[in-house]
């Protein structure tokens, strides 16, 4: 994994406007040691934060980056975000499905 991008070491927001997650919000904090963890954000305050083991990221350029990782759950979540336009595309991905997520993203 590249330390050099806006996302390792970072925390951001995802919110869907589409797809299974439209209108949730997600609050993703990408530890430096490759690990991962989120919750939806206005939702069951008890419910157990996911996280994951391992997440990688890829830059397509200084405003493009790629983030993903596999969730306990058994889902690939791979994300596309623009940071010139702080909008982002998301794969979510088992054995069983393949849907396609639009939303925006903030940083926290």
């Amino acid at each position: 994994m590249v330390a050099q991008n806006p996302i390792t070491g970072n925390s951001l927001r995802w919110t869907f406007r589409d797809g299974p997650m439209a209108g949730k919000s997600f609050d993703h904090v990408f530890n430096r040691n490759g690990g991962v963890t989120f919750r939806e954000v206005g939702g069951d305050p008890n419910a157990k934060r996911g996280s994951a083991d391992q997440y990688q990221v890829a830059s397509l350029g200084q405003d493009v980056h790629t983030v993903a990782y596999l969730s306990p759950s058994g889902y690939t979540l791979t994300v596309v975000l623009d940071y010139k336009s702080r909008k982002l595309i998301a794969f979510a991905s088992n054995e069983k499905s393949l849907t396609v997520q639009h939303g925006t993203f903030e940083p926290l």
